[in-house]
């Protein structure tokens, strides 16, 4: 997950390009980088799916894998990055921003349906709502810790977040 940002290439997220690559290319490299991305992040979250069968352990290693990613190396999620500078990014690199976000909200709303059934989670509303709460904390968190150079500034987020969804 967090290897994937180290590979990206400095102007991803630029409309100068800063590469020997004619700009016409840029565009379609960009969108190509980060759809490899989104695509081995849904390859985890479905080995999550099919290997781990609680649901608050399925949540545990998805926040995980943000941890992970700050505790490692000190990086973030490419989506989020690029999610910060969406007026900067080509549209096609938005449109694969806006369907990773998509994709992360149908499985986080999946495991708080099948949470909330099982009695594991508890929240008001609509599971949709609530999992898009979930990833925008998440995501927030992730990128105050990091901005405060605390790779453990993630831990206490979580907590909270797993916290309200127990009670």
């Amino acid at each position: 997950y967090g290897d994937r940002l180290a590979a990206t290439p400095s102007w991803v997220a630029s409309r100068k390009g800063r590469s020997h690559h004619p700009v016409a290319r840029k565009p379609s490299l960009a969108r190509a980088v980060s759809a490899s991305y989104r695509v081995a992040f849904g390859a985890r979250t479905a080995e999550v799916h099919e290997s781990v069968l609680v649901p608050l352990t399925q949540l545990e290693k998805y926040f995980g894998f943000y941890r992970d990613a700050l505790r490692d190396g000190d990086r973030m999620c490419l989506y989020g990055l690029l999610a910060a500078d969406c007026a900067t990014v080509p549209p096609v690199v938005r449109a694969e921003v806006n369907a990773f976000f998509a994709d992360q909200e149908r499985w986080l709303a999946r495991l708080l349906t099948a949470g909330r059934r099982d009695g594991v989670f508890r929240f008001e509303g609509s599971a949709n709502i609530e999992a898009r709460a979930l990833l925008a904390g998440l995501e927030g968190g992730m990128l105050m810790a990091r901005s405060r150079r605390d790779v453990n500034g993630l831990t206490p987020v979580v907590q909270r977040l797993v916290a309200n969804l127990t009670r």
